[in-house]
């Protein structure tokens, strides 16, 4: 029985290229109570391997976190076997704003202990207690209340590419981070002021909004289904757009064009750029922004010791990252002390 991949990214890559079939990215998350998250994660393998979808998916004891492709022939084949199961019964799916056939190249499943890392303990207040959800023209309306303070509940390096006109963008590396920071800076407007969160398809805000109404929010708000539902209704009713830049998203994309606006500029020389890019030493990996005129002079790297490295035979290369960790404290995406235009 198969419960993991035995391709790797660059042979299903050439594979999805060769097949040339029409996929479809999308993403979902339902909080539930999952009894045997192990069990229910090797289910969803070996169902959804059968359907060739491909992505990143957290299960937890408190639900499912998915982001993902599937082929568009198999997409009802795909929704009904979510249908199938209680908890995701009729569960809205946002469909990305940009497709791409390689958004995704491998069907990751993973059990984890939260399906986000919000750094809460969920035991000292009710998580179902959750502030309002609007719709994207209900949203619109309360952006252009003075009453309203609208406060971006991702990481710097998303909002920094893109975010919705006079919001609040925490300077965060992490989404736990952002919490007791909100909290801090709008403590005296607990009761006189409308707390609006958004995020990139609604899952952080789902928990957020609990945590602040727990601490003392009396007016809290949340945009449904997020960036991506907000674009598509936008779009479906003809409705003043009021996000700028790019929605940053966590596949191989990197992020979906909203608008024309380029709001963010290349780390390495400051020209107006808003493409975030890997640095091409694997065993840095950096994060950042980058410009085609920089990629090209740099060979994608972010610094010239790491375009160094890359130019060593891929032996040497694999010795010296051997034991090295890429986790987000190393990296930082984008605060790095090589890059010269990073955001401080």
């Amino acid at each position: 029985m198969q419960l993991y991949n035995k391709l790797s990214a660059q042979e299903r890559a050439a594979m999805l290229e060769e097949a040339g079939t029409e996929r479809l990215t999308l993403s979902f998350y339902q909080y539930a109570h999952i009894g045997n998250p192990q069990l229910f994660r090797d289910h969803l393998f070996l169902a959804w391997d059968k359907l060739e979808v491909l992505g990143r998916i957290y299960v937890a004891k408190e639900g499912i976190n998915a982001q993902l492709s599937v082929p568009a022939p198999r997409f009802e084949a795909f929704k009904a076997h979510l249908d199938s199961i209680d908890f995701l019964e009729g569960i809205r799916l946002n469909i990305a704003v940009e497709q791409d056939l390689k958004s995704f190249l491998k069907l990751t499943i993973k059990v984890r202990h939260k399906i986000v890392a919000d750094g809460l303990e969920d035991d000292s207040f009710d998580v179902t207690q959750k502030g309002k959800h609007v719709n994207a023209e209900e949203f619109n309306q309360l952006l252009a209340d003075p009453s309203t303070v609208c406060v971006d509940m991702r990481n710097h390096y998303e909002s920094e590419i893109g975010h919705f006109k006079g919001a609040v963008t925490p300077d965060v590396d992490t989404f736990r981070e952002s919490l007791p920071i909100i909290e801090e800076d709008l403590s005296e407007h607990k009761k006189d002021k409308k707390l609006l969160m958004y995020c990139t398809g609604g899952i952080r805000c789902e928990k957020a909004s609990a945590y602040l109404k727990h601490k003392g929010f009396e007016n809290v708000y949340q945009l449904e289904g997020g960036i991506i539902e907000y674009t598509r209704q936008v779009k479906d009713k003809a409705l003043e757009n009021k996000f700028i830049g790019k929605n940053f998203v966590f596949d191989e994309r990197r992020g979906e064009r909203i608008t024309e606006e380029i709001i963010a500029q290349c780390h390495q020389c400051g020209a107006a750029c808003d493409t975030h890019v890997n640095c091409a030493n694997e065993a840095c990996h950096l994060l950042f922004i980058q410009c085609e005129a920089c990629g090209e002079k740099m060979q994608s790297c972010c610094s010239d010791p790491c375009k160094e490295v890359i130019q060593l035979p891929i032996e040497e290369q694999r010795a010296l990252r051997k034991g090295t960790h890429n986790s987000n404290k190393i990296f930082k995406k984008g605060r790095s002390e090589v890059l010269k235009f990073k955001v401080h």
